[in-house]
């Protein structure tokens, strides 16, 4: 489980098939086998890391076929940055909403415009999801926490602040990019109690 705050930005150095190898700031001493660590908010396992150049960790993960067909992991290649954040410890303070890093999709960016020093972006979900996307509520992009400003039937719209900008990868963002989406896990529960109210 995850709380959607970027703590670094890794950087893929090698892909082998579905193996990925990524370069990060954490301290190899934090890291164990089997861990899990959140790669642009795909929950990803850990399934072995060393000592970098530097004061740099490599970790390896793998990616699953669901992952790679429901993700925008399965297009990752050499030089990809990507956001990390390590799971959540309990009593830990949770600064943006429970993220399972269980991606629903992907949302494609329409348009960005600037907001001062923030950006605005419009983005389109999958036809499957946008329902369960609503103004004021929390969507993970790339494994970031944001508040949905206003939705309209498959758009919907977020504000990155500056902050965000410089320290995750959404400086990187584009319009035409493919962001992972993952739906507030509140969102799911409520429409699966109201499939199964409206079967009795």
């Amino acid at each position: 489980m995850f709380t959607g705050i970027v703590s670094d930005i890794g950087i893929v150095i090698a892909r082998n098939g579905a193996r990925l190898s990524i370069a990060c700031a954490y301290e190899p001493a934090s890291f164990e086998e089997g861990a899990s660590i959140a790669c642009d908010g795909c929950c990803l396992t850990v399934t072995g890391f060393r000592a970098g150049e530097g004061e740099s960790t490599i970790f390896e993960v793998e990616v699953s076929n669901e992952t790679a067909e429901r993700a925008t992991a399965g297009a990752w290649t050499k030089g990809r940055r990507i956001n990390l954040e390590r799971s959540l410890v309990l009593g830990a303070e949770l600064g943006g909403h429970l993220v399972m890093g269980h991606v629903d999709g992907r949302a494609k960016i329409k348009d960005i415009k600037a907001d001062g020093d923030s950006a605005r972006v419009l983005l389109e979900a999958p036809s499957e999801l946008a329902h369960l996307i609503a103004s004021k509520g929390s969507v993970a992009l790339d494994g970031v926490s944001l508040t949905v400003n206003e939705v309209d039937a498959n758009a919907f719209g977020v504000n990155v602040i500056p902050y965000t900008l410089a320290h995750t990868t959404w400086g990187d963002r584009v319009p035409g990019d493919l962001l992972n989406l993952e739906i507030d896990v509140l969102a799911r529960y409520v429409e699966r109690i109201m499939q199964r109210d409206t079967r009795s």
